[in-house]
Order: C-alpha cells, then sequence, then structure tokens
C-alpha cells in the first residue's frame, strides 16, 4: 500500500490540531512544520473541514481546530476520504477491470485480503492516538518551526 502524501499531510494536520486542542492553529504553522506551500495545507483544512474533522475560524486571528474530540476521528475513515477508491489492482474496480482472470485469481483475493487487514489496522486508531506522545511531537515540530 502507498498512501499519498496528500492524505500524509491531511493526518499531519488532524494529529497537530489535537496535539494544539482546544486552541486554534493557523495553517502557516502547519505548513512551516512540515514544509510546504501553503495553499497545499489550505486544500487539505478545506476538505477537512467540509467533512467536519476541523472547524474554522476566518480573518485575523483565525485558524482552525478539531471539530471533534481526537478520540473519535478515526484514522481509516480519513484515508478513506483522502484517498477515494482503494483500487489497488485493476480488478478491484468493476468499471475499468480488463482482466481476463477476474473472479478466479487467487493473486486478486490476497490482495483483497492485504488491503483489508490494512484497513482494518487503520480503523482500530484515532487522532487521539497518534498524538499521544505529545510532549515529543511538540518538541520536535517547536525544533522544525514554530508549533
Amino acid at each position: 500500500m502507498n498512501l499519498t502524501s496528500y492524505t500524509n499531510y491531511a493526518l499531519r494536520t488532524l494529529q497537530m490540531a489535537a496535539l494544539h486542542d482546544p486552541n486554534l492553529l493557523r495553517v502557516d504553522d502547519v505548513a512551516k512544520v512540515h514544509r510546504l506551500a501553503r495553499p497545499h495545507i489550505v486544500k487539505i483544512v478545506h476538505q477537512l473541514g467540509k467533512a467536519g474533522y476541523l472547524e474554522t475560524q476566518r480573518g485575523r486571528g483565525g485558524g482552525f481546530r478539531l471539530a471533534r474530540p481526537a478520540d473519535q476521528i478515526i484514522v481509516g475513515d480519513v484515508v478513506r476520504l483522502t484517498e477515494g477508491n482503494l483500487d489497488v489492482v485493476e480488478c478491484f474496480n468493476p468499471s475499468k477491470n480488463t482482466c481476463l482472470l477476474s473472479g478466479i485469481c487467487r493473486l486478486s483475493f490476497a490482495i483483497q485480503d492485504a488491503t483489508a487487514a490494512f484497513m482494518a489496522v487503520l480503523d482500530g486508531l484515532t487522532i487521539a492516538d497518534i498524538a499521544a506522545n505529545r510532549d515529543e511531537l511538540l518538541e520536535r515540530s517547536r525544533a522544525l518551526g514554530k508549533a
């Protein structure tokens, strides 16, 4: 499995919001710590806000914070939101499948099982879990930029 950098930074954005909860976090702070372009984080915050994971406050002194408790945000759900369909191989998507072995291929069945196992691990993980070592994460973030 290979998740996109967009998904990685969406999870990192939620993680940082959990570290600063209930205070507002600025897009510029996330961009600086992760060395990303501001528009990239703006896009992530917008999507996470629309999905109900973040609440945003516009204007001077604005920013964003978690819209619900970190222990109620499931990592697997965020991955599904940001990745969309997890069609690891062509035969997972019936509308694009040209494989002649569909339905009988043991490799396809094994990859389906592996994908389900991967997502099961992420479904057992919350944003609170990935922010649990708060002090270490904040110390490293401060070393990288403003946290």
